[in-house]
């Protein structure tokens, strides 16, 4: 194939909700474009789009599938993203290398939760959508109502391009008021008889006409002139109007498709060719420095690697954006992330699970290459001269998580290995290997979203594995003052060990004075300050540790292993093992012995008596709370509250947004272990979520009491 120059290069994500029918349209468009010469189907699992097994094994789009297509001397590069929330990743990662969106909606329910979410990603990262109504042969399917309701959730933005003249099994003609020309199809469907509309239709296709002409104009002085004096526009200045339209997110054309029959596929594809913005037309990206990055092909080379797939007999395909510049077979450039050198192979342009090798590409292209040396997912790769990065990419919190152990324990190995591998392929599975929690962690997005990693560690990596849940990362705190001491002595023949110390907690709040004295049990307790330490703690809070020791009781030399034991006890907390945070120390007073004082004696005696008094000093347990927002259709409301209330939820508020009501809540850790499978229950899987840490809270007596008792139980196993 030619080599495309920037402005003959556009770059399409294809969104939409599960069900919607984007591998469907997918497979149309690759077929019209002559890639491919029979048109494959999901359910003979011989798509272009979706060929990975686990993607035939549930008959949904599991990773976005990179294509392109040649129309009109254009090079459309497209993205088919999956459609379920939980692989919401692959849509976002198709958004930021992209500059259009096209979101498909399944004529027989209009938008449902997965258009309003990928629609929320097009805001945030202010890109153009087109709307394209599928299905339109259904029975099931309105057109007149899926449009209201666009209309209501998105206003008079949504404007038509094109309307069906019947939907349902006749289904086989769409007027497009941007051309005022009838398309019809034959049942195979395929190249368009393009017809003059017809007397009945022409009264709707006008009034329709004239406001995409009033919708074209406003985007532009000059056109919203010659409306006002013509009342008219010609079709290159209604195509104009559209394209400046769609930079800034004035107008959403609304196209009609029906992909399973290929009627109306290669009108789109005109239009997309024709009318979206070319690279050179969008918002110019930021390297991680903030300096503007302009796709000129004259620029130096920048190549940005923004998806890894993991194909069988192959190894990893690397997916890249030219960021600036021009890529070629063997050029040797420099990994600015990893510092690594690399040779770039055979470079293809993307169709799926074919490549098809090119010389050359462009800045603003997407392509991608294999078998690269030290190249992960979000590198940059430069030429001379050049040290460019790129982190724009933000993925969503995870919603979802789980302890993974593989069943024999000495492939453990193996499994993080291919852990760390399938993070690659998709950077929303998230691993960690938990010191506090003592688990191997794996988040995602949703329930969905980590059995679907179960099944490709079992079926493809051939290993058998179970999940766990996931405990909670609890804290422990003081909320008042207490004293202990402790002697530690052992003797064993020859040398002893002896320590011990007498120290004071207290619970610590930021820009607390120091203390000047204590009186605790009618005594009291003078504070003369030696030394203070103030440690920032890892897991949170502080712990805030004064020598007060007076003549000469301890030596100083003994002070940092009294500091470590107390440290051991706030990392293995004394009610239940979790951290400790927010805790003043004030060791003032011990005693040693002149020959069997060491370091070990006096750690043990500080780690006791700190356990002692904090056992003393109204003890309580913090659990983690997060800021929950839901988005829920209203009808589910009242089911949705209930089910967040019985969860110890606190409502923070509600509101509207989209034709979909947001719900504002701050929920316990605890309580959001299986929301996702709950929330979705509820609500058939038209409702979403998004989570954010917010702080740690008390957690209640009687749950206190509970976690101390499981604690001392799992101690006694243990044991």
């Amino acid at each position: 194939m030619r080599v495309y120059q920037t402005n003959e290069i556009k770059n399409i994500a294809l969104l939409g909700s599960a069900g919607s029918g984007k591998t469907t349209l997918a497979e149309s468009m690759i077929y019209g474009s002559g890639i491919i010469k029979r048109r494959g189907t999901v359910e003979a699992k011989n798509t272009v789009s979706d060929y990975f097994p686990v993607e035939h094994e549930y008959g949904y789009s599991v990773f976005p599938t990179v294509f392109h297509v040649e129309w009109n001397n254009k090079k459309l590069n497209i993205i088919d993203c999956p459609g379920s929330d939980d692989f919401i990743g692959g849509a976002i990662t198709a958004l930021n290398v992209t500059d259009q969106a096209v979101i498909l909606i399944n004529g027989q329910y209009g938008p449902e939760v997965g258009t309003q979410n990928n629609f929320r990603y097009t805001e945030k990262l202010h890109k153009p959508v087109i709307f394209l109504i599928n299905q339109l042969d259904s029975d099931k399917c309105d057109f007149d109502n899926v449009m209201v309701n666009m209309n209501a959730i998105y206003g008079s933005k949504c404007v038509q391009i094109q309307y069906p003249v019947s939907t349902g099994a006749g289904f086989n003609a769409i007027v497009d008021v941007l051309l005022m020309k009838m398309y019809t199809w034959g049942p195979e469907g395929g190249m368009p008889t393009i017809v003059d509309i017809p007397a009945e239709e022409m009264d709707k296709a006008m009034e329709l006409h004239k406001l995409l002409v009033e919708a074209a104009a406003e985007n532009d002085e000059t056109l919203m002139e010659k409306f006002f004096e013509e009342g008219a526009l010609s079709e290159d200045e209604l195509r104009e109007g559209i394209r400046k339209g769609l930079v800034t997110r004035s107008i959403f054309p609304v196209f009609c498709v029906c992909a399973g029959k290929d009627m109306g596929v290669r009108r789109l594809m005109e239009f997309l060719g024709n009318v979206v913005p070319f690279v050179s037309e969008m918002p110019k990206l930021h390297n991680t420095r903030g300096e503007e990055i302009v796709a000129d092909t004259n620029g130096p080379e920048s190549v940005y690697f923004f998806k890894t797939g993991l194909e069988p007999h192959i190894g990893e395909v690397s997916y890249f954006k030219v960021m600036s510049g021009k890529i070629k077979s063997g050029d040797d450039l420099t990994n600015a992330d990893r510092g690594s050198k690399e040779r770039i192979g055979q470079i293809f342009a993307c169709a799926g699970a074919n490549r098809i090798p090119v010389d050359e590409l462009v800045a603003g292209d997407i392509g991608c290459t294999v078998k690269l040396k030290d190249v992960k997912t979000g590198n940059t790769l430069n030429g001379k001269d050049c040290e460019w990065r790129f982190d724009f990419i933000k993925y969503p919190n995870p919603k979802f998580s789980r302890a993974i152990k593989a069943v024999n324990t000495a492939e453990t190995e193996k499994l993080m290995s291919a852990l760390l591998r399938m993070h690659q392929e998709d950077p929303t599975w998230l691993v960690e290997q938990s010191k506090e929690l003592r688990q191997t962690i794996v988040r995602g997005q949703g329930e969905f979203h980590l059995r679907t990693l179960k099944w490709r560690l079992e079926n493809n990596e051939k290993l058998a594995i179970k999940f766990e849940p996931t405990r909670i990362p609890y804290r422990e705190t003081i909320t008042k003052m207490s004293r202990a001491e402790y002697r530690h002595k052992k003797q064993s023949g020859g040398a002893g060990q002896f320590g011990e110390v007498h120290l004071i907690v207290e619970p610590y709040a930021e820009g607390m004075p120091d203390p000047t004295s204590y009186k605790i049990n009618g005594q009291e307790f003078k504070i003369n300050i030696k030394g203070r330490e103030e440690i920032n703690l890892e897991w949170g809070g502080k712990l805030v540790f004064i020598n007060s020791v007076v003549g000469g009781a301890i030596d100083a030399r003994f002070m940092p292993a009294i500091l470590k034991g107390i440290m051991e006890r706030m990392e293995h907390g004394p009610l239940t093992g979790s951290y400790a945070r927010d805790v003043r120390v004030i060791v003032y007073d011990g005693k040693m012995h002149p020959v069997d004082s060491n370091e070990l004696s006096f750690m043990l005696a500080a780690r006791n008596a700190f356990s002692a008094a904090f056992k003393e000093a109204g003890p309580k347990i913090l659990e983690p709370i997060y800021d929950l927002e839901v988005y829920v259709p209203s009808d589910y409301m009242g089911d949705v509250m209930s089910d967040l209330q019985g969860r110890r939820a606190l409502i923070m508020g509600m509101d509207s947004e989209a034709g979909y009501q947001k719900l504002q809540a701050k929920i316990p850790l605890k309580e959001l272990s299986n929301y996702s499978i709950s929330l979705s229950s509820l609500t058939g899987g038209r409702a979403s979520f998004t989570t954010k840490f917010a702080s740690y809270e008390l957690v209640p007596n009687d749950l206190q009491q509970k976690l101390i008792e499981e604690h001392a139980a799992e101690a006694e196993e243990e044991e």
